[in-house]
Order: C-alpha cells, then structure tokens, then sequence
C-alpha cells in the first residue's frame, strides 16, 4: 500500500483520480478510516464541535490540535494527515505562524497544516512552504471567520465574492500551497475554480466538480446529531447503534446476562478455601 503524500495530490489531479478526505480525531478512528483506503485525514479545528463540545471552532488552540494530532499520527499508515491551524495561530505575525505550524509537523507528527483565508495571508503561507511545510488552503465558508461572516452561510454567490474566491485561489496556488479546499460555495463556481488553478480542489458542500471531497466523519457516520449540514451524506447510523449497545448493556447488567462465566477468571478451589 503506497504512502498517499503531497505529490499524491497533485498527480491524483493530473491523472483524474478523486483525492478522498475524512476527518479523525484519536487513533482508533484514524485506524479504521486509514485501513479502510482513504487518502488523506484532516485532524479538523471541527474537534471543538464533534469532540470538545464548543458552539464553534474559536475556542480550540494549537495544544488541541498538537495532541489530536499525535493520537492520529499513531494510527495512520498510509494517508497524508493534515494538521488545520486553528483561531489565532496564523493571525499575529509570521513568525508565530511559522512558529506554530512547525510545531504541529514537529509535535504533532503531521505531514502538512491547513489554513483559511486568501489574499490576506498570502505572507504566511508562502513564509510556511519556504520552511519546508506543505500548506493546503481553505476558501469560501471559513468557520474561524464565523462572526465577520454572520453565521454559517453560503459564499461566492455575489460577482464580487466569486471574483474574489476565484483570485484567492490562484493566489495560494502562487503562494506554494499544494492544493485548496473549497467549502460551501456554488458547484459552478467551484468548477470554475477547479478549472482555474493546477492544484487539487478539495470540496465540501461545494459540488462534484472538485478534484476530492472532504467530510467531518462523525457527520457521514451519523455519530454527531447537534445539526447536519445540507452537504452531508449520511453513509451509516453508527450513533444509532452505538445508544443501541450501550442500552443493550445496561440492560444485561441489571438482569443478571452480563457477565458470563466466559467473561470472568478462576482460582484454585484449594486457594480459595484458604481465604475463608
């Protein structure tokens, strides 16, 4: 099985194959979608809905990510797993940002780190590739910038939002980056874009025309209820089932079923008349 690495990405364009992206968050599930086939795993700043409880993404620092990280790095044998630099991390002063994501390659053990935003942080992330950290950007719905935004709201619906999304993108291509995710703006425009740019186009909530799709795991699986997005699939019920097991536990344990004698360990009768 061939490591899935940066050039990956770019010759997975070239050549027509759809780049596969899901989210993981600790070393079991990172297992089980990386022995499953999937390309790539993002250890998403999503970590403060689905993992941490937060309303948003704003509360999660780079310690978070670091040790999600760490945990997904152990798990992983054959995707790229992509570091998202969350709130704060690359906003201050290039040498923080720089600073910081060389921490999460270093400490956390990724391969490459995700941050949001075109124009405005052109400087970072060409400061970022020249330290010799693969950078992915990340257009159009950008959850860190939840408040300037209004809310979680489609982008690029406007010719002056589209032109802007469009020039961001041949902006991070310029800068270094090595491919850009495309969340929540029209899938003409994102074709547009896809068509527009070398690099890999990676969507959510953006159309089939991209190079790759990426969905928040415990989404798709239908572990995480709080609200589902338009743009999810639910490809099982795994939260269903997992209320299921755990009634169907508690339920064995006040009958009496659970334990059975091929659950518990013995001692020699001869040992044990001794401790009475």
């Amino acid at each position: 099985m061939n490591k899935f690495t940066t050039a990956s990405f770019l010759k997975a364009k070239a050549e027509g194959h759809k780049i596969s992206m899901l989210t993981a968050y600790d070393y079991s599930m990172a297992k089980l979608v990386d022995e499953a086939g999937v390309d790539s795993i993002l250890v998403g700043d999503s970590l403060g809905m689905v993992v941490l409880g937060y309303e948003n993404t704003l509360q999660v620092t780079v310690d978070d990510i670091i040790h999600h990280c760490k945990a997904v790095a152990r798990g992983t044998k054959r995707a790229l797993v992509i570091a998202d630099m969350p709130f704060l991390s690359y906003h201050v002063s290039v040498e923080d940002t720089v600073r910081n994501a060389g921490r999460m390659i270093q400490e956390g053990q990724a391969h490459c780190v995700k941050l949001e935003g075109g124009a405005e942080v052109i400087d970072k992330v060409e400061a970022i590739v020249k330290a010799q950290i693969p950078v992915i950007g990340h257009l159009g719905l950008t959850p860190q910038s939840v408040n300037i935004m209004g809310g979680f709201k489609v982008q690029g619906k406007s010719e002056a939002q589209a032109k802007k999304i469009i020039e961001d993108a041949k902006l991070l291509e310029k800068a270094g980056a090595f491919a850009v995710v495309l969340e929540c703006v029209p899938e003409k425009l994102a074709k547009i874009i896809t068509e527009s740019i070398n690099i890999p186009t990676i969507g959510i909530g953006a159309g089939k025309h991209c190079d790759g799709q990426v969905l928040v795991t415990q989404d798709m699986l239908g572990m995480f209820s709080d609200f589902v997005p338009k743009f999810v699939k639910q490809y099982s019920e795994v939260g269903i089932s997992i209320q299921e097991g755990v009634k169907a536990y508690i339920d064995e344990i006040q009958t009496g079923a659970f334990p059975e004698e091929k659950h518990t360990f013995k001692i020699d009768e001869e040992t044990l008349k001794k401790l009475y």
